[in-house]
């Protein structure tokens, strides 16, 4: 995982155990005072809620317990882990920039491409100027390396 995806997950987990977490203890407390368990909505929605971010504070200790983190500023050569790759279609010309990384970080709207993904899978090795193949699920789609970076 590289350093941005580590802190991002790092602050996640604070905000849910600092933040998150007291203010459902509070509502759930709030909510047992309203009266019957069995017909309390509010206290059923914030017994759910907090299920859900018990689950994500353990899947978050989890995840960052196994992580290694990567600084791709100090890899260079063919496309791996932490390049950001610029490539041009070659049916349409329109160029895109993404970097890799893992999959808790990735996110298409920000560029960043899960490293397991078919694309991300068809870049490892390559180097700038090659042709690369990639079966989508739209079909067959050729890309040409433009730049290859590592920061």
């Amino acid at each position: 995982m590289t350093r941005g995806g580590f802190t991002a997950l790092e602050t996640e987990l604070k905000q849910l155990k600092s933040v998150e977490r007291p203010a459902i203890i509070q509502a759930i407390a709030e909510a047992r005072e309203l009266g019957d368990l069995k017909e309390n909505a509010e206290y059923h929605s914030a017994r759910e809620k907090q299920g859900f971010i018990e689950g994500r504070i353990k899947e978050l200790e989890g995840v960052i317990g196994l992580t290694e983190v990567i600084d791709p500023a100090s890899l260079s050569g063919p496309i791996k882990f932490g390049a950001t790759v610029t490539l041009v279609d070659e049916d349409t010309d329109e160029e895109k920039t993404w970097q890799i990384v893992g999959e808790h970080e990735a996110s298409i709207e920000k560029g960043l491409l899960n490293i397991k993904s078919p694309i991300a899978r068809a870049l490892i090795g390559k180097e700038e100027g090659d042709s690369v193949e990639v079966r989508t699920p739209g079909g067959e789609k050729s890309y040409e390396v433009l730049t290859i970076e590592y920061k």
